[in-house]
């Protein structure tokens, strides 16, 4: 990530790292952390006018204290002791002071499905733990792949639904090429896994091990596994296996069973020297944290666990982090070690959920095509008055780092896509090149770098919302979903009624895409919760 958003971070996962030093399977509520007011509280509420401006121009990527709780129940909080980082909203920009908005790729989508736990066990969710990227970015977009690059760029737009009749949407639809599981690298897999005594609460240790047998049932017999296990201290339980020998992979994972507190250092540090020593050319080499995010830092700092994920990755072993849990459950540190690993973060709160991500999108899971991939718009005052990119706040680059390969960026993998949704007004009567998009990122085996582009003129904007394809208005729908539930300045006029509206609309429109037809169904418990019903 670059340097603004890096230190940023660092500084993040530091604050909230030292406040889970406590060495046990329980949070203590950190001194001078913020709580949340409740989500039935905060949501749509009349701030001034002037404050809620205030917080809209913030800038992008600006950090604010984590926070705990969110909808009430007992003590206002749903859940004891989970944290989230709040990076403010992107305000709108005028394209005479910077017609220029770059940001980093992010093919993450936790924050969706923790809100989506939230709402199924009766709660809005907390307004920080909602990041409007990874909610658009968790549905699949069926975009056209390309042909010999690594991407297709996809652009379209329209007269906006929810933004005023003045305004429009604009939509960056970014696709990665597709590498059929037979093409992928053979991969090393080392699983850290949290088997501390907050992880025996929700049977969560239990999800953890459905989810890997069905991992191990897609892998091949040149792939291995390796399983490094933290509690009070951390442990190997199997040094790295081949995937042909299946029984002994099943059997390490069935004999896994809670106990102690939480030494999350040690055990990543035992999957790294795991992950070191099996470390060959040509293959895939990922840990894979499997946690609730609870941590003991160790003795040392928890400097030391962002030193060593850094240093492996420029070895060629990244980390991907996977969230199991609700209630004792720390955001803030999952997506973060995952940034600085160049892996992905996901949540999985069903099995279903684990079925998404180790078996229907293992290879993209594991096989990156670009790395340091960053995104950059240029809009043509002449054409565009004023922007806003949805999303994307704590993803910021600044703009004189688009061509500078020595900032990190994001990581995609085979076959994912990366949307990217931007409110803009026009200049009146004006006609011509209304942007350009730019990706420029490196190629994870020769490191050479590429900057592909494309523009999109005033005239390809539709009229109306109305003749978009069903897809483009699922997009619409989930940003303005997101940005409802996150208390946007810029959504404070908006209704989860007209978005459950569209949202059933586009559902009908796709009548075998279940992910649209659930989407339909969370607008609907967030309505009656928020008591718009």
């Amino acid at each position: 990530m670059p340097g603004h958003r890096r230190m940023i971070a660092l500084f993040s996962v530091l604050a909230v790292l030292s406040l889970l030093a406590a060495g046990c399977a329980m949070f203590v509520p950190a001194p001078g952390a913020s709580t949340a007011p409740p989500q039935s509280q905060r949501l749509m509420s009349d701030q001034p006018r002037a404050v809620a401006e205030m917080a809209a121009r913030a800038p992008a990527g600006a950090p604010y204290p984590p926070s705990t709780g969110g909808s009430a129940t007992v003590n206002d909080e749903p859940y004891d002791a989970v944290f989230y980082q709040n990076y403010g909203v992107n305000p709108f920009i005028d394209t005479e002071d910077d017609h220029l908005s770059t940001f980093a790729m992010d093919v993450d989508n936790a924050s969706y499905t923790v809100a989506r736990r939230y709402l199924r066990d009766g709660y809005l969710p907390d307004a920080d733990s909602v990041r409007a990227e990874e909610f658009v970015n968790y549905f699949n977009h069926y975009y056209e792949p390309p042909g010999e690059d690594t991407f297709a760029i996809h652009l379209d737009g329209s007269a906006s639904p929810f933004g005023g009749e003045k305004y429009h949407l604009l939509r960056v639809g970014l696709q990665g090429k597709v590498i059929a599981p037979e093409n992928r690298k053979d991969a090393t897999l080392i699983f850290v896994i949290d088997v501390s005594g907050s992880m025996d609460m929700e049977n969560r240790l239990g999800l953890v091990k459905q989810a890997l047998r069905l991992l191990v049932g897609e892998l091949r017999e040149a792939d291995e596994v390796g399983i490094v296990v933290y509690g009070s201290q951390g442990r190997a339980v199997l040094q790295p296996t081949s995937a042909a020998n299946q029984e002994a992979i099943l059997q390490a994972i069935d004999a896994l069973y809670s106990e102690g507190s939480t030494n999350a250092e040690e055990g990543l540090a035992i999957g790294y020297r795991m992950a070191a020593e099996a470390l060959r050319p040509g293959r895939i080499t990922r840990i894979i944290l499997c946690s609730d995010g609870v941590a003991n830092v160790g003795n040392t700092g928890p400097e030391s666990i962002l030193r060593t994920i850094r240093e492996n990755v420029d070895q060629g072993i990244t980390l991907s982090t996977v969230g199991f849990g609700m209630g004792n459950y720390n955001d803030v540190l999952l997506e973060q070690l995952a940034d600085d690993g160049d892996g992905n973060y996901y949540y999985v709160d069903t099995l279903s959920e684990a079925r998404r991500v180790f078996v229907e999108n293992l290879t993209g899971t594991l096989q990156v095509i670009a790395r340091d991939a960053k995104v950059q718009v240029d809009f043509n005052p002449e054409v565009v008055s004023r922007y806003r990119l949805i999303g994307y706040e704590n993803r910021d680059v600044a703009d004189e780092d688009f061509r500078d390969d020595e900032v990190d960026a994001g990581e995609v993998g085979g076959g994912h896509s990366v949307t990217a949704l931007y409110e803009l007004k026009f200049q009146d009567a004006a006609e011509g090149p209304a942007a350009t998009v730019a990706i420029r990122y490196q190629d994870p085996d020769t490191g050479e770098v590429t900057e592909q582009s494309a523009s999109i003129e005033r005239s390809a904007f539709r009229p109306t919302f109305e003749e978009m394809p069903a897809r483009f208005q699922l997009d619409a729908a989930v940003a303005e979903f997101a940005e409802i539930l996150r208390n946007s300045y810029w959504a404070r006029d908006g209704s989860l009624e007209a978005v459950r509206q569209l949202a059933e609309s586009v559902s009908a429109q796709l009548p075998e895409d279940a992910d649209a037809a659930e989407f339909a169904e969370l607008v609907g418990m967030a309505e009656r919760l928020s008591g718009e019903q």
